[in-house]
């Protein structure tokens, strides 16, 4: 059986929905990044023994949240390590605009993946009217509109954060034979 941990940022309640669906496609284990961008040293050690990470982080001026930021920075001593090699990533994100520049986040989280030497599983798939429904490919992408409630997220979104967390997990246990 693989372990999936799925980490996050989420600064008004949206990226948290996002995490817990993600979670709970994955059967994952969800740590919270809080506002001054730590976690504890149970939440590094559930990191460091996981088959699989999925990141979330939301879209703030066309970039992750600087608190995720501080965690991924923090991260450098696995990288010097090579601690997280070969585990399986993915990444989610959202954002108040229907484009919001999401892409840039995703792209920042796939590039923090690959500098740990990860293996990075895509969204997998088609988008429709009510599934995926942003088109993404590499991630989830999520929309809520700045006057959107997080209770109030569109169900779509949710969905596709749901399934890509059972994607990322089924990835993984392939990989781990």
């Amino acid at each position: 059986m693989t372990h999936t941990v799925v980490i996050y940022h989420s600064g008004y309640g949206h990226t948290q929905r996002l995490a817990q669906q993600v979670a709970d496609g994955a059967d994952a284990q969800l740590i919270a990044i809080d506002a001054e961008g730590n976690i504890s040293e149970s939440d590094w050690a559930a990191l460091d023994a996981a088959d699989a990470i999925i990141l979330g982080a939301p879209t703030y001026m066309g970039g992750a949240s600087w608190q995720f930021k501080k965690f991924a920075d923090a991260s450098s001593k696995r990288w010097y390590t090579g601690a997280w090699k070969d585990k399986v990533s993915g990444g989610f994100t959202c954002s108040g605009y229907p484009s919001g520049d999401k892409l840039s986040t995703l792209q920042y989280l796939l590039t923090f993946a690959m500098q740990h030497g990860m293996v990075w599983a895509g969204l997998n798939i088609m988008g429709n009217d009510t599934i995926n429904r942003l088109g993404a490919s590499i991630g989830v992408m999520a929309h809520a509109s700045t006057t959107t409630a997080a209770h109030a997220m569109h169900q779509g979104d949710l969905d596709t954060a749901k399934a890509y967390g059972a994607r990322v997990a089924q990835v993984a246990a392939k990989l781990r034979g």
